[in-house]
């Protein structure tokens, strides 16, 4: 049930909406507005954005009262509501710039962090399939962590490390796919690349355990048994009762050999560091 207060709001909008249709036929859009207050302006956009199916009808609105009243508190408001609308209408580019604009003239604002957590959605909801180029994903891990960085205690910075999480391990996938695609192929030192920057730049993405499996199989296939060995090591000491160790384990004692950190390649200074307790 609608309280009385909500009665005499929705009593004004609709009084508004209709002035406004009525000066609509006999003037032009922009001098429509002009006769009205930001607030009602305002009220109207938020209608507006509420109750149609395309939040772009909105944006009329909001763009109005920074025309009409810049420089005030109803024009910062409706600088962040265009962000937003856009975000809403899947405009991703006119929302990142919509925001960046808003924290470039308000960057003290109590909305800056909302402002901030708009910039970093328009990167993150566009984040495609694995299989696709991840520029993008990297644009989402920067403004992510930097909303993190600058507002650490916001309400919008749970939400930002979740999301940060979730593109890091979204681009993890990306090197697990190609290393794969590459192993498949008997292109081994190529897989041997990719698995490698997962271990070394996406250690803590889900994707780790596999990873070493799969530098397990392709330095055994390239006659590499130290790192092969060092590789299982790594994925014993920190992933002991994943699936992907007993794989391992069972590809080394085929050739009598065991998890072991032998040599001194790169996978022994993992090793070392995870012994530190400096790694995963």
């Amino acid at each position: 049930m609608i309280s009385r207060a909500g009665f005499r709001r929705l009593g004004a909008v609709l009084a508004f909406a209709g002035a406004l249709s009525a000066c609509d036929r006999g003037r032009g859009p922009d001098e429509s507005l002009a006769a009205f207050s930001a607030e009602e302006i305002f009220q109207r956009g938020e209608y507006e954005l509420e109750t149609s199916r395309r939040a772009t009808s909105s944006l009329r609105y909001f763009k109005e009262i920074e025309r009409l009243y810049p420089y005030t508190e109803w024009s910062r408001r409706a600088l962040i509501m265009q962000a937003y609308a856009h975000h809403r209408a899947r405009e991703y580019e006119e929302s990142r710039a919509a925001a960046q604009r808003f924290l470039d003239t308000y960057p003290r604002d109590e909305d800056a962090p909302y402002a901030a957590y708009l910039l970093a959605l328009s990167f993150y909801d566009q984040v495609d399939e694995v299989g696709r180029d991840q520029g993008v994903t990297f644009q989402a891990l920067q403004h992510l962590r930097r909303l993190i960085e600058d507002y650490p205690d916001s309400d919008y910075t749970r939400s930002a490390i979740l999301k940060f999480e979730l593109a890091f391990d979204h681009l993890a996938a990306k090197e697990m796919e190609i290393g794969r695609f590459y192993l498949q192929r008997g292109n081994y030192n190529a897989a041997v690349n990719r698995f490698r920057v997962v271990v070394e730049d996406f250690q803590t993405s889900t994707h780790t355990p596999e990873a070493l499996h799969r530098l397990v199989e392709s330095y055994l296939r390239l006659g590499l048994r130290d790192e092969a060995q060092t590789a299982a090591a790594i994925l014993g000491y920190n992933f002991e009762a994943n699936p992907f160790y007993q794989d391992s384990f069972r590809l080394l004692t085929r050739q009598g050999l065991e998890p072991e950190a032998r040599g001194e390649s790169w996978l022994r200074t993992i090793y070392r560091q995870a012994l530190r307790g400096d790694w995963v």
